[in-house]
Order: structure tokens, then C-alpha cells, then sequence
């Protein structure tokens, strides 16, 4: 199944909206570990929230690779694309980088 995104473009400004709610309340920090990882220190209380977004996320956009996990008190959001999507991923640490 190729990678691509389903989600309606109707739809589209929806998403980049919950994403920014997310960035400016849940981010607490954000490092780049790899051209295609992002990580996301997130409040530990954003946790249903993240995992509802990103679920819906991954559902239509498969080059997404979501991953939520815990460490030392902390939430860690890590966000995963193909090579060919790290403009993507660019992106949205662009967004998220005025609250991280």
C-alpha cells in the first residue's frame, strides 16, 4: 500500500488546528534525533489526547509512525516518517517550536 495522505482537504485546517492546541498546552520540549524522528517531550496529563490525535492521524496519513511512551515522569511523543516525507516532519517542528 503506497504512503499518502486520506485525510479530506476540508478537513485538513481541522487537524493542523488540534495539532497547534496540542503543541501550545502538552509541549514541554522537542529535539530532533534524526532527519526523520522528532521527539516531543509532552505534560504527562496530554496523554489521551495525544494518543486520540495521533491515532487519527495515523489512520490517514500512513507515513506517520507514532510512538507514545513513558520515561522518568515524562511523556514522550516520537514522531517517524520515511525519508521522502522529512518535509512533513520539518513542518510540524516548525509549528510546534514556538511552545517546545
Amino acid at each position: 500500500m503506497p504512503q499518502a495522505c486520506t485525510l479530506p482537504t476540508a478537513a485538513q485546517p481541522l487537524r493542523v488546528a488540534e495539532f497547534d492546541e496540542l503543541f501550545a498546552t502538552a509541549v514541554r520540549g522537542q529535539r530532533r534525533l534524526s532527519p526523520t524522528v522528532l521527539r516531543w517531550e509532552l505534560d504527562p496529563a496530554a496523554e489521551s489526547a495525544a494518543r486520540d490525535l495521533t491515532e487519527r492521524e495515523s489512520s490517514c496519513c500512513s507515513f506517520f509512525a507514532f510512538t507514545l511512551a513513558t520515561a522518568t515522569g515524562q511523556l514522550l511523543l516520537d514522531v517517524r516518517v520515511p525519508p521522502a516525507y522529512v518535509d512533513v516532519l520539518d513542518g510540524l517542528a516548525a509549528r510546534a517550536e514556538p511552545a517546545g
